[in-house]
Parts: C-alpha cells; structure tokens; sequence
C-alpha cells in the first residue's frame, strides 16, 4: 500500500490554515518528500508522521514556494542523528540551489546525494517502486512526477508445468529468485502469470496543461494537479503566468482516464476553492479540492 498526505496546499505564500507545496508518500517503511515549501515541517507534525524515514525529496522546480522549507527540514534530521544517505531529485541546478540554501545548515552529519534531471522524461528505480519524472511547461525548468508499485502476476501452475519447472523450485521463483541450473537458468516467468494492475500517483504543480502531462498520469488511482485558480475569468491570468485553472486540470483528469483528482497550487486570493467545485466535476467528477493534511492509503484492487 502507498500512504499519501498533502502537508501544503498553497502556492506563493503560506496563509492562515494553508501552507505551501508539499506532498509525503510512505511505502514499506520509507518516506519520498515532493516539494518542501515553507510549513513542510510544521505539516508533518500536525500529521503524526516521522522525519527520520525520509530518503528521497523530489523538487518540481526551485522557486521559493516549492524548496524554502528544505534548510530547516535538513537540520531536523541531523538533530535527529541521521546518518543514511539522503537522496535529492530535481531539475539542473539542484545542487548548486542546495548548496546555496545550506548557508544556514552547513554542517550535517549525513551526505546528500544529488540526482539533476536533463531529460524530458527520467526513471529511477528505487527499493519496491519507481519514480517517473517528465519535464512541464512553466516559466522555469519544471518536472511532474508519478510514484509507482508494480504488483506481479498470480502464480500459475498450469504455466510451470508446460515449461517444465520442478515443484522443488515454485517458491523461490515466485519471490523473484533467479535460479542458474547446469543444462538451463530459471526466472519467474516461467512460472508467473501476466502482471496485474499496480498503484501509481502523479503530481504536478505550476505548468500549464501540456499533454505530456496526462499521457503520464494516464490511468493513475490519484493525480494530484496544479489548481492556481477557480474563478472563470482567470483564464488569461493563467496563460500568462503559466499556470492552470481548476477546469484545465479536470480536462486532464478526464483525458487520462484517472481514479480521482486532487486539486492543490492555489492562488493566496483562492479562499474558498470548494465553492467552485460543482463546475469542474461536470468535466471530472470525482475531482475534490485538495487540503492541507488531506491523506489517502492506496492498496492493489482486489480480484
């Protein structure tokens, strides 16, 4: 299963009751940070989730209400005795951005790993999921990304007999062993059924609504999406500042054919983006307005 929290849902700056941009993901006893504006810490409290288990932190872009949280959020951890290796994503630049911020936090008693990104779209495989990240079009270098779990398919008896596969070995093939036999080299493909349906959450914030984006999210249990703004008549506004109104998110919902759509990004003047909503589940109904603290658990479908 793949726990999710939206710590901050505001862009720009942070106001009463709303922080800035940043979403937590716990799998298998590990934790990926997208985002870390300012509050990100103050959010992960409030949510009751610990600090220690993050390994990853993925940056969309490097403006200030996307990364102003990371010096403070890099010395918790080191006042928490972290020693691990802690892996940065982000655009080119992240480490010179990093470094620079770091004035205020220079000495950790962990590295930092930077990964920068250069290609329109990259994959890093990680321990149990993977983490796709595809270049957006915002006013600076910009990257949405997709978390995903695959999940295998069934064991299938029928399949090992017709390929020959002793009993002796199902169970370790069916763990993902890779068996070297003198005459022959067993995998679990000759044992395993096709793959079932894995989970997979996109985010993305600040671009405007290109069609990588939904090519990306297609067929995604969660997309959590750039909402700058709710009212009709900021639809110039939206262009000309490359970012996105709650209707171009849900067209991007409906193209990619996703489970359900959160709207989070919003502009400081956006005080009450639910009144707003009727609308925008004509394009995608099951679109609901993102909230600080907003959680879900994303588990396989059952059969």
């Amino acid at each position: 299963m793949l726990e999710l929290c939206l710590l901050g849902c505001g862009g720009m700056m942070p106001l009463p009751g709303r922080k800035l941009t940043a979403l937590m993901a716990r799998y298998n006893g590990k934790s990926i940070l997208i985002d870390c504006g300012e509050g990100t810490q103050v959010a992960i409290r409030e949510k009751g989730w610990s600090f220690k288990p993050i390994d990853v932190i993925c940056f969309t872009h490097y403006h200030g209400d996307h990364i102003s949280g990371l010096p403070g959020l890099l010395l918790t951890l080191g006042n928490a005795q972290r020693t691990e290796p802690l892996l940065l994503i982000g655009p080119k630049g992240l480490e010179r951005v990093v470094n620079a911020l770091r004035v205020i936090a220079p000495d950790l008693p962990f590295p930092l790993e930077f990964r920068e990104l250069h290609e329109k779209e990259e994959t890093i495989e990680l321990a149990g999921y993977r983490i796709r990240a595809f270049r957006v079009n915002h006013n600076v270098i910009c990257y949405g990304y997709s978390l995903e779990i695959d999940r295998a398919g069934k064991f299938d008896v029928e399949r090992a007999k017709a390929n020959g596969v002793e009993m002796k070995y199902w169970s370790r093939l069916q763990k993902g062993e890779v068996i070297i036999l003198e005459d022959r080299v067993l995998t679990g493909e000759l044992v395993m059924g096709p793959p079932r349906k894995g989970i997979k959450c996109t985010y993305t914030t600040d671009p405007r609504p290109v069609p990588v984006i939904a090519e990306n999210a297609r067929h995604a249990d969660l997309f959590i999406c750039e909402g700058m703004y709710g009212e009709s008549d900021k639809q110039e506004k939206a262009v000309e500042y490359k970012h996105m109104t709650f209707y171009e998110a849900a067209e991007l919902a409906k193209k990619a054919n996703v489970g359900q759509l959160w709207l989070t990004h919003y502009s400081p003047s956006l005080v009450r983006p639910e009144e707003y909503l009727s609308e925008v589940q004509k394009i995608f109904p099951k679109t609901s307005p993102g909230k600080d603290g907003k959680s879900i658990t994303l588990v396989f479908e059952e059969e």
